[in-house]
């Protein structure tokens, strides 16, 4: 794809999606950036990027799609909390499914050449037998927010095959890196991260043996990168393909962060998943992606931001 075209990014404002705007920016696309701001930050929108704070749920991002015309839109703007979906799964589908289909229908409208769709590996497979999970491993998400999930990825490959649609879903394993936030974004290493150096001590639900797929976030905005540029259309996992477990992770954050005091355990949270880590050799083969942070490295640079905060 040309450089310089315009390019639309939904919760760019965010943990993920404003890492991206910073690299579309500096691959001199036009970048539009939609962000509600309820978990994303002002300050994190470059620059050189045009910004409307818009809820995905209601009309106007359709229509702001349809008037910016862009070539490619990333939506990445989402209802993200597990437990909030849990607690109220109506509220969770007004933003994952209701506000996706109003971004569906702009690019629709305004004849985007493709939407680049952030979903979810981790929420994706439920209790897999097959570790690290495959694209073709049954889909059976437990919460609500992994069927809203699930359910955009069925709009995009209808919209395909109705209307020929162009569409990328990337199905994330946890990501981590600078600018995960405690007000929704931060998954283990960046609540760990936060309570240590804040001199506060973090809990370890269960016996902490429990393993995740851990991905740095600077390899999933590659990922974004390579889906846009690919003609590639279908669902692609993002991970590493290994497990750590949460007392792995746990000690070298502390050994990042110069704790030395011990990290008690609590009660493990109902209905966790004891295992989780994605195969994704077809992102490999067929959009070139490749995980390049290994789990140490992406904690050092990971802990060392926060220091700088």
């Amino acid at each position: 794809m040309p450089k310089k075209d315009k390019v639309l990014v939904t919760g760019g404002a965010g943990f993920i999606g404003s890492q991206l705007a910073e690299r579309l920016v500096r691959l001199g696309h036009r970048v539009t950036v939609v962000d509600d701001l309820s978990t994303g930050r002002r300050s994190y929108v470059p620059r050189a990027a045009a910004f409307r704070k818009i809820d995905i749920a209601g009309p106007a991002v359709s229509n702001l799609i349809a008037k910016e015309r862009p070539a490619v839109v990333f939506h990445l703007a989402a209802q993200i909390d597990l437990r909030a979906s849990v607690k109220d799964p109506v509220m969770d589908a007004e933003t994952n499914i209701h506000g996706s289909l109003r971004v569906l229908e702009g690019c629709r409208r305004a004849g985007v050449k493709k939407i680049v769709f952030s979903s979810s590996g981790g929420a994706m497979y439920g209790s897999s037998v097959k570790i690290p999970s495959p694209e073709t491993a049954a889909a059976t998400p437990t919460s609500p927010y992994g069927v809203a999930k699930l359910a955009f990825e069925m709009y995009l490959r209808s919209a395909h095959r109705t209307h020929g649609q162009r569409y990328v879903a990337l199905r994330y394993a946890n990501v981590y890196g600078p600018r995960q936030d405690l007000r929704g974004e931060a998954g283990v290493i960046g609540i760990f991260t936060q309570k240590l150096l804040a001199g506060e001590t973090p809990t370890i639900y269960g016996d902490g043996r429990q393993t995740r797929d851990f991905v740095f976030v600077d390899d999933v905005v590659n990922a974004n990168i390579l889906a846009m540029r690919s003609g590639a259309v279908g669902v692609y996992n993002i991970g590493t393909g290994r497990e750590s477990s949460v007392n792995r992770v746990a000690a070298l954050i502390a050994g990042e962060a110069g704790w030395d005091g011990r990290i008690p355990h609590g009660p493990a949270n109902a209905g966790e998943e004891r295992r989780s880590a994605l195969d994704s050799r077809l992102a490999r083969r067929v959009l070139g992606w490749t995980p390049r942070v290994r789990l140490e490295e992406g904690i050092r640079r990971t802990v060392q931001w926060f220091k700088e905060r």
